[in-house]
């Protein structure tokens, strides 16, 4: 199954445009895994079991796991996914961008090592950083185009083209996702909810093809304008993605933070579907 098809089944599935992400920070996990060799693993996956059936996906950040030299306990992460929860997409939060043989090799480790059913990537070194991941043509690739942060201006809205009106590089980069770069029809773009009427902007541009909408939860953007921007004709087309909101929903300390994650995400979920239709 390819990773569109996958997406759009756990979108039916779950009735969610939620996808949660894994950001591991083990200075605010419970006290009962401080110290624990496999704290991160054990963390994420209590995460994981209690909001499978409200999410659409999962996203977690390699960053996170690099920092602590947890990346086997990634792979684990990753592996109990397929084998417990195989019908959740896997995103892995990686924002590669290179060329040639590194990133061919960049592509092994989102697509081998860690099997994820998609990777998020930085497209500003061209078609040739995407290339190699489209040889895997099942699997996603993820395109930042207008992201979550504010500097994300200072690059994203210099005009480009030689079109009679120039358009933002963002825009130029969605028709590029969305038209020559899609061969596979695996590609999605990273278009910030904090950002609303970019965001319009872009699904006007792109038609039907996901996005990855960071910014809801701790970053503050705002649930209604997100998805009346964002969402298809069908209300689908977001995974709505939310970490440090839902993994730290309880104070520091609290052995109850799995039920508190998952109280949060059915709300987030919840309160997404209200502007859905």
């Amino acid at each position: 199954m390819t990773f569109i098809n996958k997406l759009s089944a756990a979108w039916k599935a779950n009735n969610s445009l939620l996808c949660v992400g894994l950001d591991p920070d083990v200075n605010r996990f419970p006290k009962h895994l401080q110290g624990k060799p496999d704290a991160v693993f054990e963390f994420c996956k209590a995460i994981i079991d209690a909001t499978a059936d409200v999410a659409c996906a999962f996203k977690p950040q390699i960053a996170y796991f690099a920092a602590l030299r947890a990346e086997d306990q990634l792979e684990a992460i990753c592996s109990y996914l397929r084998e417990k929860h195989p019908a959740i997409p896997l995103v892995l939060d990686a924002k590669r961008g290179d060329i040639g043989a590194t990133a061919e090799q960049y592509a092994r480790e989102a697509f081998e090592r860690y099997n994820a059913d998609a990777v998020t990537l930085n497209p500003y070194m061209g078609f040739d950083s995407i290339a190699p991941f489209l040889e895997w043509k099942d699997r996603g690739a993820i395109l930042l185009c207008r992201t979550s942060n504010p500097g994300g201006s200072d690059l994203q809205f210099l005009m480009v083209g030689g079109q009679e009106k120039p358009l933002p590089l963002y825009q130029h980069v969605a028709q590029l996702a969305a038209k020559e770069w899609n061969k596979n029809g695996q590609i999605a773009l990273v278009v910030g909810a904090t950002f609303p009427q970019e965001l319009a902007e872009v699904r006007a541009l792109i038609g039907d093809m996901p996005l990855l909408v960071p910014g809801i939860g701790a970053q503050g953007g705002d649930i209604q304008a997100t998805v009346s921007a964002g969402k298809t004709a069908n209300g689908t087309g977001m995974m709505i993605n939310s970490s440090r909101a839902i993994l730290y929903a309880t104070p520091k300390g609290n052995e109850d933070f799995a039920q508190a994650a998952r109280r949060v995400a059915v709300e987030t979920c919840d309160a997404i579907n209200v502007f859905r239709n």
